[in-house]
């Protein structure tokens, strides 16, 4: 029914189950050690709960059958069962429905980080853009400032000038010893 050819989703799908498995074997490991357990093919024909008592077992629900987990495939074959029959740790959840979860939340997970990416850099540019006009602002209003108290400053030398009489005719030229 679903096609999972795309190599993302199946090395998402691969490492999910390896963690799965590790998980399970050993919350296994550490419950109290009982005697070795029975073979999964004699829990055949019981339910999926006595099946998976055992974390190295499948349950296949379309077949009621429980096997050994094959472990040389990361996935089920669909030769031994189908993935929407496959149960492997918890029955109430199957293969197929696990990958198409799994791989959506990947999907998720990289669009909310690629998304998160581009809003810092794109609030960082706006930001330095931001940074760059208010010192451009102050700057100016500082150059504004300063050029006000200087022709403030020359007002008051040449009030002080004419009060005196030593105003000059030509700025440029310089102001003789009287």
């Amino acid at each position: 029914m679903f096609g999972f050819s795309t190599s993302a989703s199946s090395a998402f799908a691969l490492f999910f189950n390896i963690c799965v498995f590790t998980v399970f074997v050993a919350a296994a490991e550490a419950q109290t050690p009982s005697p070795a357990p029975a073979p999964c093919s004699l829990k055949s024909n019981s339910s999926c709960d006595e099946c998976l008592q055992n974390v190295a077992c499948l349950w296949c629900s379309s077949s009621q059958q429980c096997m050994d987990y094959p472990v040389k495939n990361i996935l089920p074959p669909s030769s031994v069962c189908p993935l929407n029959d496959a149960r492997w740790g918890v029955c109430w959840v199957n293969f197929q429905i696990l990958i198409i979860t799994m791989s959506v939340l990947a999907g998720v997970i990289i669009i909310a980080i690629l998304v998160c990416c581009f809003c810092c850099c794109k609030c960082q540019r706006i930001g330095n853009k931001r940074e760059d006009a208010q010192v451009e602002r102050q700057t100016r209003a500082r150059k504004a400032r300063q050029k006000a108290r200087k022709t403030e400053i020359q007002l008051r030398h040449d009030e002080i000038r004419q009060k005196y009489g030593i105003a000059k005719e030509n700025p440029y030229a310089r102001m003789d010893d009287h």
